[in-house]
């Protein structure tokens, strides 16, 4: 089942930026903390970044500090993840979610199908 559809993701050379963007699909979730994590192979499904409902607060994991955005617009039903200074750590298939805040993927009720980002050294 496909809650929320991203797109953005692709090759990049490192240093390079990304937006990957992530949309509501069937229903909106504007009431909801929206997040994205991150799966590299043979990792464990990571915490990214999230949002509140009304945008106004924002969390990060260390690896995200100083280097991604997330935002949303509600009335587009949208959240973006801004990514600058890319490196090779950040390869993985990224996730948009929406549910409680919370750092745990176990959390988070409503999933996109992923968008892969591939940085190259």
């Amino acid at each position: 089942q496909v809650q929320l559809i991203e797109s953005g993701g692709g090759l990049v050379q490192a240093g390079g930026s990304l937006t990957l963007s992530c949309t509501d699909s069937g229903r909106t979730f504007n009431f909801f903390t929206k997040a994205w994590f991150r799966q590299a192979p043979g990792k464990e499904r990571e915490f990214v970044a999230r949002i509140s409902p009304d945008g106004g607060s924002a969390r990060y994991s260390d690896s995200a500090t100083g280097r991604f955005t997330i935002s949303r617009d509600n009335a587009k039903n949208t959240v973006l993840l801004q990514m600058n200074s890319l490196n090779p750590d950040d390869t993985a298939v990224y996730y948009c979610a929406a549910g409680s805040w919370s750092t745990a993927a176990e959390e988070y009720r409503y999933w996109g199908q992923g968008t892969q980002v591939t940085v190259s050294s």
